[in-house]
């Protein structure tokens, strides 16, 4: 049985990786903003009102997870996640930032904050996008996902470089076009779909491939 740890996980993507979790016998700790009555009944522990941006309410989440978990946490999965547009003649810089405090900065966070729990063999996902990717953009605009999503690679970059030495292996995933609440429910592929991916693609994380970045399908991405 394996500790999950999943931000963001009460709705969408990070509800079906807390399903598939819960189906493969491991024990499963929800982060969110609002819990619900689903997620209450998959996971073993949910961290309700806990807004990822809020420094100050991460150290309390690992002072309990250390009493209440017998052994390492095996996986953690930054996936929550904030998606808004802005244009050259639709700019908002408060928009951005708040898109660089929940996609960029909140991650390292929580990361950072949970390290203790963590041993060799622990693997961290951050989902990401493959609009962080500057290789890839060819279309421009979503200034602040764009950008936040970037900075999330190069953190996601650092993170491998640094914890490789403590067995502990970083993986960036772009889960696809979903339909989530996120996008308004359009979208090329289902929650559940994008999770399978996900999780086999964290299965797949070795310290040999740490700090890389894929499509759920098994797809390689440029920076």
């Amino acid at each position: 049985m394996a500790n999950v740890v999943i931000t963001g996980a009460n709705r969408g993507i990070g509800l079906e990786l807390a399903k598939l979790y819960e189906a493969r016998g491991d024990s499963v700790t929800a982060i969110c903003r609002e819990t619900n009555d689903e997620i209450e009944d998959i996971a073993d522990q949910v961290f309700p009102e806990i807004d990822v941006t809020k420094e100050e309410q991460l150290p309390s989440i690992a002072m309990v997870l250390d009493k209440l978990l017998d052994e390492p946490i095996d996986i953690l999965i930054n996936n929550a996640g904030l998606f808004r547009n802005e244009t050259l003649h639709t700019m908002d810089s408060d928009s951005i930032r708040e898109q660089f405090e929940v996609n960029a900065i909140a991650p390292l966070m929580v990361t950072h904050n949970l390290l203790p729990l963590m041993a060799e063999g622990t693997k961290i996902a951050n989902i990401t996008s493959r609009m962080g990717s500057i290789e890839d953009n060819t279309s421009g605009a979503y200034y602040g996902y764009r950008a936040s999503k970037a900075a999330l690679n190069a953190i996601g970059k650092s993170l491998a470089n640094d914890l490789k030495q403590h067995g502990v292996a970083v993986v960036q995933i772009h889960p696809g076009f979903v339909q989530t609440r996120m996008v308004g429910f359009n979208g090329d592929i289902s929650p559940e779909q994008a999770a399978a991916g996900i999780a086999a693609r964290i299965d797949e994380l070795t310290l040999e491939t740490t700090g890389s970045f894929w499509h759920s399908n098994g797809q390689p991405l440029p920076w």
